[in-house]
């Protein structure tokens, strides 16, 4: 008996693309300010973390 099996790659690849596609329309509801306040808080929050994690990596290069 022998099942088809995902490799590592593939699952992360796969698990990527959604996470793009789910990345994508916050991004554009934010943009065109579909998003509740509260929302939005978050969607600030988050960028701004990763500003400051992606400054000291730009830093070192």
């Amino acid at each position: 008996m022998t099942a088809p099996t995902v490799t590592r790659e593939q699952a992360f690849a796969a698990a990527r693309r959604v996470l793009d596609i789910a990345l994508a329309e916050v991004a554009a509801d934010y943009a065109a300010g579909r998003l509740d306040p509260e929302r939005e808080a978050k969607v600030r929050r988050l960028l701004e973390r990763q500003r400051a994690q992606a400054a000291p990596r730009l830093l070192a290069a």
